[in-house]
């Protein structure tokens, strides 16, 4: 018996040292597994209270965006007037509108002058507010993004309804959870009646709600992200990656702790079969102890699945829960999160700790998406925007002033000159056309320097 125990220790041993899917800067090549046999140790199972340990490159990222939502909710207000200009009385009245009170709204605009600029009306004689030149054309380039993105966010709408339920959705949780999916306000006319092929919009009598039901399920498209990803694996190590045939990226935050019972806790639980989130599962027994053990873990691979389908690899614990008893999610989702620190992260950074926003970790390095797409990086051109010294928005100005008055002077002199030349050595139209072309030219290249040099500074 001791001769068997030893053989299974160092079997679990060479495992974990040879699996790239448990991170190894905490792992201890000198533990030991024979507490397995221990007598009141027979539970292996992960347990359900974790600590939430913090990992600040998400919570910085949390931080950032909390100023970009606010930012947002001024660009909303602006735009929404008819000029897409503002008097700064009329928004410190509408301020309440998106909680700011009206020394808020003011301070707040005067924060971020890379995106929002103050002037001064020429007739009014009053102090209006109005997009800057850089921020309407982060907006245009998050429009075109959007609209290029639109063929993929199709294809994601229908991978999510197929792990639905009788593949159907409500209308109105998709709605919420347009932005982070990559779908256009105007979704249920752009892309569900647009595609009468793949979508339907049906109104349920019983609950008098509006369903967005799938037309067929497609089986090319029930390929999860994982699956992907052991793919690579698989043709990378060959033979040697059997074991990850159900094994998920684990990647703990820097601080967590691991103790020996959990790390033979995960070591099963990596190895522990379930059913993919796109079959269909209701014709199952799920009354027995494996088959509730499948499901746990299939609610994994459903929110892995989720996460995967979104623009930034992250969305609210909140509207996750929108989809719970449509994808057989468990109630308790952030107890539930927490159980597996090492695949999501969850952050309650951003709104006061009212939000809880869940990163997919293995789709960030460093706070920072590893495969950015076009939506992604014009959506983060606002966040730089805000991230901007005043100070440098102030030094812009200044530099802009000197070139116009520099400008001014030397076309001064420019002109002057000519009309002295002008004045001496006229002889006919042939010279003063030439003396034209020469200026046209000299005022060209003035122009020019100061158009590049407006661009690099934008």
């Amino acid at each position: 018996m001791q001769i068997f125990i030893f053989r299974i220790s160092n079997f679990l041993n060479q495992r974990l040292q040879n699996s790239p899917w448990i991170n190894h800067h905490q792992y201890n090549p000198n533990f030991n597994f024979n507490f397995i046999f221990r007598e009141m140790s027979q539970s292996t199972s992960i347990p359900k209270k974790q600590l939430r340990i913090r990992d600040h490159g998400y919570d910085n990222y949390m931080e950032i965006e909390k100023k970009t939502r606010k930012v947002l909710k001024f660009q909303n207000l602006i735009l929404s007037e008819r000029n897409q200009s503002i008097p700064i009385p009329r928004l410190e009245t509408l301020a309440h509108r998106i909680g700011f009170t009206r020394h808020e709204a003011s301070a707040f605009i005067l924060k971020f002058p890379h995106v929002f600029e103050i002037f001064e009306h020429p007739v009014q004689r009053i102090l209006f507010c109005r997009l800057t030149r850089q921020a309407i054309l982060q907006i245009e380039q998050e429009r075109h993004a959007l609209a290029a993105h639109l063929s993929r966010a199709v294809k994601q709408l229908r991978k999510l309804i197929m792990m639905s339920n009788g593949l159907r959705l409500r209308l109105e949780h998709v709605r919420i959870a347009r932005s982070a999916l990559g779908l256009p306000d105007d979704f249920e006319y752009s892309v569900v009646l647009r595609y009468p092929e793949y979508f339907r919009l049906i109104d349920a009598k019983e609950t008098r709600n509006k369903y967005i039901e799938l037309v067929e399920f497609d089986p090319k498209l029930a390929t999860c992200a994982i699956e992907d990803v052991r793919e690579k694996v698989y043709r990378e190590r060959g033979s040697d990656a059997e074991d990850i045939r159900f094994s998920f990226l684990i990647d703990f935050p820097p601080g967590f702790k691991i103790s020996k019972y959990f790390r033979v806790a995960m070591w099963k639980w990596q190895r522990t079969p379930y059913w993919s989130p796109y079959e269909d599962v209701s014709g199952y027994d799920l009354r027995s102890i494996e088959a509730q053990k499948r499901m746990e873990k299939r609610a994994v691979a459903t929110i892995h699945e989720l996460l995967s389908l979104t623009v930034e690899k992250k969305i609210t614990l909140e509207r996750i829960a929108h989809f719970r008893m449509a994808m057989n999610l468990p109630k308790k989702l952030k107890e539930f999160l927490l159980q597996h620190q090492g695949i999501f992260y969850v952050s309650t950074r951003g709104n006061h700790g009212k939000l809880h926003t869940v990163f997919l970790r293995e789709a960030y390095r460093r706070g920072e998406l590893i495969e950015p797409n076009d939506l992604y990086l014009a959506r983060r051109k606002l966040a730089e925007l805000v991230l901007l010294s005043p100070r440098k928005a102030r030094v812009d100005r200044e530099l802009v002033g000197y070139r116009r008055s520099r400008l001014d002077d030397e076309m001064g002199q420019v002109t002057r000159a000519y009309v002295e030349d002008a004045c001496e050595d006229f002889k006919g139209g042939d010279d003063v056309g030439q003396g034209e072309d020469e200026e046209d030219d000299l005022t060209s290249d003035i122009g020019s320097d100061i158009d590049s040099g407006d661009e690099g500074d934008d």
